[in-house]
Formats: C-alpha cells, structure tokens, sequence
C-alpha cells in the first residue's frame, strides 16, 4: 500500500487557520475538502435548510410538479415505480408521504430483483394501464427506459421519469417530463444527488406550494439514509441531507424508523454517524431487496403499530443474516479460484460467474473482489442459460464506459463510472471477459492496481487530545468527498509485545520515539488494528521497533478505560528492535 498525503493548498491552509483560529492540522482537513476560506469553511461546518437550492432549478421538475397537483385534483391514482436497493424504497416512501399529505392517492410498484430485474417493464406499464392509471412517476429509475416510455405513450399513461443514473448516450426516453440533474442540458447545481434526493426535491415543490414546508424537515431523515447508503458524495445538498437527516434520526417518530434503530442498537443516546448508516441501518434495508421483496421496507417505513413495527425490523435482521451467508459461500468459491489460477490474479478486468450464485449478492461479492484485488471486477449469476450480475471498479476506470465499448453483448445494462448492472447470455461470457480485459489493458497501469492510502496530516501522538476529537467531530457526517480524516505519527515506539484479541485484532502500545524509557511508558497510547493480528505476527513486531503508524480516530464510551481511539490503518517498520529484544512475541488476550 501506497501512503499518500491529501491534496491541499498551503496557501488557503494557512488562511483557514488564521481567519478560524483553527491548528493548521485541522485547517489542512478543511483545505484537503476545498474550502478557500473561512466564509465556506463555516457553511460546510454549518449546514442548514436555507443551502437547499430551489426544486425549480432541475430541467422538467416544474412540468411533473405541474402534472401531479392536477392528478391530485382529480383523484387520479398516481403509481410511483421504484427499485429494489435502499434508495429505490426509501424513494417511494417519501414521494409516497408527501403526496398523500397533500390530499393524493398513491399506488406503487416495486420490483422483485430476481423474477424482474432492474429497470422500468413494459409489462408492468400495460398492467397499470389495465387498471387505468393515467400518471406513473418513476424514482431511483427509468433514465434508460426506453421501450417502456414508448409503452406508455402508446397507452395514454403520462410518465414522469425521475433518476440520477447516467443518461444513454442517444438521449433520454420520451416521457412527459424528466426529472434528473445529470441528464443533458440541467444545470442543476448538485449532480450528485442519489434517487431519493431527486424524490426529496419534487417533494419540497409539492409541500411549499401546498403551504407545507414546515414537514420538510421530516423527510430529512429518511433522504439521509440513502443519501448515505448510495455512497454519493457527501457535499453540497447531499451534506444537508446527510447532516441535518441524522440529527432528527436522533429522535425518530416514525414506528418503522424507531424499530429498526433499535435492531441495530442504535438508541439515540449519542450522535448517530454515517457509518453507523452504511454499516448497520442499510444492510437490514438492501436485506430485504437482496434476499425476499424489497417492498419489506415501504411497509415498515408506513406502519404506524409499535409491536408490528418491531417484528417487521427483526425479519429484516434476519434476512441480513440470510444475505451475509449467502455472500460467504460466494466469495469462498472466488478466492479459491483466484488463488489457484495465475491467468485471473494477472487480469485486468474481472469477470467471474458461478452457477446458481444469489443474485441479491453478486453486488456485494463485487465490491469485496475489488477490496482484494484491486481489479474492476463484474460478478455473474448464470441460471438457465441467462447471466445477471454487477460490477464495481476502481478509482481509475470507468465501468460504465467500459460495458458500453461493446454493448451488443447485453440484453440491458447501466450505472455509474464505478458500479453497474448487466444482464447477458451466459454463452457471451467468455467473449466480454476478453474485450473488457483487453479494454482495461489499454487504459490501466500496474500503478493504478496498487491501494492508496490517503492521509490529511502527520501529527504528534501528544495531540491527540478530547478537545482535537470534539473538532473533528464538526466535520461529520463523512463520506465521498468527505473522507474520515487519516493521520499519521512518524517514529512511534513499540513498548510492549503485540496483543491479539480474539484471534483476528492486534492491540499496539506506542510511544513518542524520542522519549527517554521512563517517560515513554508513562505517554503510551493504545493503538487497534482490527483484523491485522496475522499481519502482525507474520512480520515479527516486538517491542523496541520503531513504527510510523496510518491511523483514524473513534471514541470509546466505556465507563472505565474509554476515550479517544486509535484505529490503525496501516503501519511500516522503520527500525527493528534489536536481535535481544526481538525474541518477544505477541501476547494474547
């Protein structure tokens, strides 16, 4: 692993520091993340509801806006089409409220991963139109949906198409309004807001025209969890969102909300994170799409029963668990094969399939294919003859632009530069696992295979302090574009053998190198390396050696030994103890 420090301009470090009175270690942080000066500097810090931009200046909102208010007038049913993941159905339960609060009746769909797949179908168009719906809104989807726009036009179904997908290159679909702020023409001034922001922002049109923006704040919370889930970045809208979302999350109203909170012990008793997001609240939720039907989470979202409420939040944990064993079986089966075949660990574009794989899971095996082996990498369920799989990619190539250098392979396919779905013959594997390879081979370097680590500022062990962790914590939420700072000490000591706890994590004591013995001891800092106790031992560490140490900081709340937390990241051994130390080994715990 490469360490590297962040980009920041000296220039506006230093006048951040002096405008803010802040310690150029924490000034840097907030240059590294493009603040100029101290007037951006206190927005990013401050985030409030009057940095929302207005809804009207997104291409086609007004027209939507404008159909909807009139399906409301005339008691027409609006149908809202989703999706499957947590942005797709946290999506449809904010359309779904706001509407309702201003006197609509709302039907949705949304649809099953595994019998329908992504995307907006005919099918399912001509079913609505059966039953005589006359306005479908889709959310989190339908930007490539051609063939149903088409339907809907042929059936005399008004289609309000709203989505942050990239557009096809030919253009978008043919709908009475479409409402995305990455599609040609929109100069909307956040283009990276997930489905539900696109919801949220046709949502705040209906409610401030209805005399109803003091409920605004309310959608916050669930517009924060899948601004958070979809790993959009953290800036902008999105950082209001994420921000003010988590604030109220603190004190749900919500039944569906307070239920699944619970599940995943998060009670409010301390600020919630976006990690306490990513890595509990949205699995439970992406379970439901994953493993059984994502519309789980639209029910729980509008269930007003407390007991009913807590029983639908356990089966979601309980499908969680599903969904990680299911994910297990997977990636055992692709390491092995990675670590016997040299052809695979020398690709440059992966592309691994596997008879009757769990199609809720290929996403997630993807991105755990890619946090190994640093390779774009597409994961492939084949079933009858028929593949259906996502990608992930690295930082320097673009997935999506990769499938589209030979879409006649595809039956559909779409996404991000960094994540995409597809759907292709099982028989067309082979040749999409050369050309994508070849494509990557003329676009990447063996540079671009190899783990940066980003770092914000070498600091001194003696400063991290409570006071330094409180000034961090102004920062929160982090995320894309707003990374969780890394830090590094130079020359730290190892005092004591390694500890492994519970087999897997390592626990380091260190020193300032350049205390004398007795000093040392006294300013030891505690350093955890979670999953890193093979490392350890593998390299031999005993005390006396001298480590720079790649670290993130975490608050522990224990009663008796808490406060702040190193997490270690990485490490290098600059000086190895002497041979008379050396033969120390790590203790256990």
């Amino acid at each position: 692993m490469r360490w590297a420090l962040r980009n920041a301009d000296s220039q506006h470090v230093q006048r951040l520091a002096l405008e803010m009175g802040l310690p150029v270690s924490l000034a840097r942080l907030l240059a590294a993340r493009g603040m100029q000066n101290a007037q951006q500097a206190n927005k990013f810090l401050n985030p409030s509801l009057g940095d929302l931009h207005s809804p009207y200046l997104m291409t086609g909102l007004r027209a939507a806006v404008e159909r909807l208010r009139a399906a409301i007038e005339r008691g027409e049913t609006i149908f809202i089409y989703g999706d499957y993941d947590v942005d797709g159905t946290t999506a449809i339960v904010i359309l779904k409220t706001a509407l309702e609060l201003c006197g609509g009746t709302v039907d949705y769909h949304v649809p099953h991963r595994i019998r329908e797949g992504y995307g907006m179908k005919e099918e399912v168009i001509e079913e609505a139109a059966d039953r005589g719906i006359r306005v479908i809104i889709s959310v989190d989807t339908g930007i490539r949906a051609f063939a149903a726009a088409e339907t809907a036009q042929r059936r005399g179904v008004d289609l309000i198409v709203t989505d942050h997908h990239l557009p096809h290159s030919e253009g978008v679909p043919k709908a009475l309004a479409v409402v995305n702020p990455n599609q040609p023409g929109c100069q909307y001034p956040c283009k990276s807001l997930c489905g539900a922001g696109v919801a949220f922002k046709i949502a705040q049109a209906l409610l401030e025209e209805s005399g109803r923006q003091r409920l605004l704040p309310s959608f916050l919370k669930m517009v924060a969890i899948a601004t958070i889930a979809d790993a959009v970045p953290l800036a902008g809208e999105n950082r209001v969102f994420a921000r003010l979302g988590l604030d109220g999350l603190r004190k749900p109203v919500n039944a569906g909300l307070r239920a699944l909170l619970a599940n995943c012990d998060l009670d409010g008793s301390r600020p919630l994170s976006a990690g306490n997001i990513a890595f509990r609240v949205a699995p439970r939720l992406n379970a439901a799409g994953r493993m059984d039907v994502a519309e789980r989470v639209i029910r729980l979202f509008t269930e007003k029963d407390a007991a009913k409420a807590a029983e639908m939040a356990l089966e979601l944990d309980q499908l969680n668990g599903d969904r990680q064993n299911a994910e297990q079986r997977i990636m055992d089966e692709i390491n092995a094969r990675m670590e016997a075949s040299p052809e695979l660990k020398d690709a440059h574009c992966l592309v691994l399939e596997g008879e009757g794989w769990h199609r809720g899971v290929v996403g997630i095996c993807a991105s755990r294919v890619v946090e190994r082996w640093r390779r774009p990498t597409l994961v492939l369920s084949c079933e009858d003859g028929e593949a259906h799989g996502s990608g992930r990619s690295i930082a320097a190539f673009h997935l999506l632009q990769a499938l589209e250098s030979c879409p006649e392979l595809f039956s559909r396919f779409g996404g991000h530069a960094h994540a995409v779905g597809c759907a292709l013959l099982a028989e067309r594997i082979p040749e999409l696992r050369s050309r994508l390879d070849a494509y990557a081979r003329q676009r990447l370097t063996p540079e671009d295979f190899v783990p940066v680590l980003e770092y914000d500022a070498e600091i001194g062990l003696e400063e991290i302090t409570n006071d330094f962790w409180l000034a961090l914590q102004k920062l929160e939420p982090f995320g894309a574009t707003n990374p969780t700072p890394v830090f590094v000490v130079r020359n730290s000591k190892l005092v004591q053998p390694a500890r492994t706890l519970k087999e897997k994590h390592i626990k380091l004591r260190v020193v300032p190198g350049e205390n004398d013995d007795k000093r040392r001891f006294q300013r030891a800092r505690e350093v955890l390396g979670w999953r890193m106790a093979e490392r350890v031992v593998q390299d031999g560490l005993v005390a006396g050696d001298t480590l720079d140490l790649a670290f993130s900081l975490d608050y522990n709340s224990h009663p008796e030994f808490g406060g702040v937390q190193l997490n270690l990241l990485d490490y290098t051994r600059t000086v190895a103890a002497s041979s008379a130390v050396a033969t120390a080994a790590p203790s256990r715990l």
